[in-house]
């Protein structure tokens, strides 16, 4: 199949992009803005494909959009582009607004001047997949899983944003018939995770003796996600969904924040001691914490365990150490963008 991927040089897109030029035999349109967070780097290895094509472009231009995809005449869009740190949004909400709300309406209207366009077979085939976070659902007490049902509460401006763009793309699979399908995925991690997200950033700040920003008690917990079992889910709903279908995608990783940063200080104390022999974990600090911050995320994957057999094949231990190990190997990759101060606190809301 042809596969246009929206956001293919950022951390989800990329691995995307990635698994499906060396895992498949689907072809692949990379429609990405290139802003801070997405580099054409992520998907170098792939770049000499000829079932790869790459167009530089804004979600938000619905010309730009709309003449990409009338020259690659995709099967499926799966559309990865957002704003996604919390953080940022809470500094700068406006961003997450025009590119997770505006973006989704651009992608949906121009898909579906292109589905209407189609004929027979074509057009039953289509197929248009938004790829969302389970942070709409809002925040979870002690007990209980989020599922396709639960219902949407968020609590920060990007998960607020992404909420909405979930709820136009079910507005235009039942208002106009697009062949539409929606994951909620839960915390995404691994290789070319821009280093202001919690593990990717408690790494370099571990190697650059610099204290390891712990919010609040961190005692937040999170369902965390090796990136490379989201891309196989991914390939699987867009593949086998059914049409009108969500489905929740998760690890069953669930760790609180300062257990993540233990675990971190752990492996890199075997892999990269300390100069003095002392403990990565004498760099924790605790921090003022994030405003609004949810307590708890826990995914219930089971129906696309049932339905279309996916599982994830890390356990949060075996993907940890495949993910300290890759920054420790790939610093080269990660170094310019921490020298440009990607891993500032942001999102006090002062």
């Amino acid at each position: 199949m042809r596969i246009f991927v929206t956001g293919g040089a950022g951390f989800i897109g990329s691995a995307l992009v990635r698994h499906l030029i060396e895992d498949s035999g689907h072809e692949v349109l990379n429609f990405d803005k290139l802003t801070y967070a997405g580099t054409l780097s992520t998907v170098e290895r792939i770049s000499r494909s000829d079932r790869y094509q790459f167009v530089q472009g804004d979600v938000c231009d619905a010309s730009a959009v709309g003449e990409a995809i009338r020259r690659f005449r995709p099967d499926i869009i799966t559309h990865l582009a957002a704003e996604s740190h919390v953080d940022r949004s809470i500094d700068g909400p406006q961003a997450f607004i025009q590119t997770n709300l505006v973006g989704t309406f651009v992608m949906l209207s121009e898909a579906r001047s292109y589905w209407q366009s189609l004929d027979g077979a074509a057009k039953d085939a289509f197929r248009f997949h938004h790829i969302s976070t389970d942070e709409v659902y809002g925040s979870l007490g002690e007990e209980g899983l989020f599922t396709e049902d639960t219902p949407y509460d968020p609590r920060s401006p990007y998960s607020a944003s992404k909420a909405g763009s979930d709820h136009l793309v079910s507005a235009w699979g039942h208002t106009y018939g697009l062949p539409v399908l929606i994951t909620n995925c839960s915390n995404n991690y691994g290789p070319y995770h821009f280093p202001e997200k919690l593990i990717p950033l408690m790494i370099v700040k571990a190697l650059a003796g610099e204290p390891l920003p712990v919010y609040g008690a961190g005692d937040q917990v999170r369902d965390w996600l090796y990136v490379e079992d989201h891309v196989r889910a991914l390939r699987a709903v867009f593949e086998r969904g059914e049409i009108g279908r969500t489905y929740n995608v998760g690890g069953h990783n669930e760790k609180k924040n300062i257990e993540v940063v233990h675990t971190v200080c752990a492996i890199l104390d075997r892999l990269r001691p300390r100069a003095d022999g002392r403990p990565y974990t004498d760099q924790i600090t605790h921090v003022a914490d994030r405003p609004g911050h949810d307590k708890r995320y826990a995914i219930d994957a089971a129906r696309i365990g049932r339905e279309l057999g996916w599982q994830p094949a890390e356990t949060f231990e075996t993907g940890i150490k495949k993910t300290v190990a890759w920054y420790l190997d790939n610093e080269a990759w990660w170094r310019p963008m921490v020298d440009a101060k990607a891993s500032e606190r942001r999102g006090l809301a002062a």
